[in-house]
């Protein structure tokens, strides 16, 4: 996980993946699009190569880079423990299944107030 965190920390491998999301993509292509040296960018895409973001196949001259999104499986599970079940997603969970109970005791006919169900 180290090793994907690190790589995604720049801003332009994060670039890189973001253009390789839709579709494999020729390294002159990516280094194009951006105000660095083509060397540089080599750079970038063999740190995500390593880190294994991203794989290479050579066709003919050229070398095409796709993206392999396996490796963001553990650091996304990392990272939902800050976003995951937050105080007021519980809320709004807890107020869904409160309001489907109330709907089928709607339809069964039975009693919708828990309070009135207690006291009787």
């Amino acid at each position: 996980m180290d090793e994907v965190a690190a790589a995604i920390a720049d801003p332009v491998r994060r670039d890189i993946l973001v253009m390789l999301r839709e579709r494999s993509l020729p390294a002159g292509e990516i280094a194009d699009r951006f105000a660095i040296s083509r060397p540089a960018v080599s750079r970038h895409l063999r740190v995500l190569r390593e880190s294994g973001l991203v794989r290479d196949t050579l066709v003919g001259r050229r070398r095409l880079y796709e993206l392999d999104p396996s490796r963001l499986g553990e650091l996304i599970e990392w990272l939902d423990q800050f976003t995951a079940a937050t105080g007021w997603e519980r809320r709004f969970d807890a107020l869904e299944t409160e309001v489907y109970r109330t709907r089928r005791e709607r339809r069964r006919g039975g009693p919708t107030d828990r309070r009135q169900e207690n006291t009787a």
